[in-house]
């Protein structure tokens, strides 16, 4: 199959100009447009991963099935699964509010409109309002609904806007767990029988290591010592702020050398975590190492004495089930989705409260016994997230609309 990989401004090329015969619908074959403006090369998220776990499997286990993939920018041939893929690339580059709109309500909105497929399939949860097509998105969460604040103000307004009409639009929606299916059910007023859930996977690198490979990613991240892991953005869900303030009460209440790993991207609003580690006692053993690449993540995940991971709002929370994979025991939020996908295999503390974390830390560095039993819990939770798992669910999703 020829592919098409061209920038299409449609008020100046007419639809039956595309060059890839593709593009028309083809007989007895069903036809699927994907928003995958977010596979991104080396800089996948939480929401790129299951973009790319799933779609790989999807596409290549569907291969009567024609999918056109929507970039907004050069792509990777890496994305381009199998032979039943035409990649787009459509403009503008969708990365700020009015951009979103741009390329959603008027870029892709014109392209559907033409093309004429059975279905637009969104991993990312935006809709195009006014394409004629069957639309499914994957909402992961609102947490915008809840904590506007978390995001910058015109980010937030438009989220709020138009996510409750994407909803409205949505021929089925699905998202990733119990928690965010009644949220949007509730919020939104949608029937919850028209939305689907499908839990994120584990990415395959992730397992435990031998000691001695521990050892040397100890040496070249936490500077030989024992250290908890948090893994994700700044955002200020994630809630750095009273984790940091957690492990300066930790460290008061045990005089441990334990070191507090940070792993993620810098959030605009870093500003005011930095200022929280500059008041701190010990910070010299908090260490931001920023993003890394997936290797690299799956090491340090692996040798992490435990990862604290207790942000305040999560529509799932990945890197629980990662700690899982990896053999490595978990302290959890109560709060959110966050023990619906823990169960009992993590130490749940409450993410308003620096003690309740401070506790839970401590109670994970005293207890063998403790971790132990959360590691092995672990091993048996892991078995309910399979990437396998999230895409035969997606894909049930879609052929329930076609």
């Amino acid at each position: 199959m020829e592919s098409a990989v061209e920038t299409i401004n449609l008020d100046e090329k007419p639809f039956f100009m595309l060059k890839n015969p593709l593009f028309c619908r083809k007989i007895n074959a069903l036809q699927v447009v994907v928003n995958t403006r977010l596979l991104i090369e080396d800089k996948l998220d939480g929401i790129g991963w299951f973009s790319y776990q799933t779609l790989k499997r999807i596409t290549q286990q569907n291969p009567d099935v024609h999918f056109v993939f929507l970039f907004d920018r050069d792509f990777s041939d890496h994305f381009v699964f199998s032979d039943n893929i035409t990649p787009l690339v459509l403009g503008p580059q969708a990365r700020h509010p009015f951009l979103y709109y741009a390329w959603f309500h008027i870029a892709v909105r014109n392209l559907l409109n033409r093309m004429k497929p059975d279905l637009f399939l969104s991993p990312d949860g935006f809709l195009s309002p006014g394409a004629t097509c069957k639309q499914v998105p994957v909402i992961h969460d609102i947490n915008f609904l809840h904590n506007p604040e978390d995001l910058k103000s015109l980010t937030s307004r438009y989220y709020n806007y138009f996510f409750p009409k994407y909803a409205k639009v949505a021929t089925r929606i699905a998202t990733v767990s119990e928690y965010s299916r009644q949220d949007i059910s509730t919020h939104y007023a949608i029937d919850p029988a028209k939305i689907d859930v499908v839990y994120n996977g584990i990415n395959e690198g992730f397992k435990p290591l031998a000691e001695a490979e521990q050892e040397a990613v100890r040496r070249q991240y936490s500077e030989s010592k024992p250290y908890f892991l948090f893994v994700g953005s700044q955002s200020p869900r994630k809630n750095l702020n009273r984790l940091v303030q957690a492990f300066d009460l930790f460290k008061k209440q045990t005089g441990s050398d334990m070191k507090l790993l940070l792993v993620g991207a810098v959030y605009a609003g870093e500003g005011d975590l930095k200022r929280v580690i500059g008041k701190s006692a010990y910070r010299q053993d908090i260490l931001f190492v920023g993003r890394q690449q997936q290797p690299v993540l799956e090491k340090i995940m692996a040798s992490a004495f435990a990862l604290a991971f207790v942000p305040y709002f999560e529509g799932f929370g990945i890197p629980i089930v990662e700690a899982f994979e990896s053999g490595v025991p978990v302290i959890s939020s109560n709060t959110t989705s966050m023990p619906e996908i823990a169960g009992d295999a993590a130490l749940m503390v409450d993410p308003f409260d620096v003690s309740s974390i401070a506790n839970g830390m401590e109670r994970v560095y005293r207890d063998a016994s403790l971790r132990s039993q959360l590691i092995e819990k672990g091993k048996a939770r892991k078995a309910m997230y399979s990437w396998d798992r999230s895409s035969r669910l997606l894909w049930d999703s879609v052929t329930k609309c076609l």
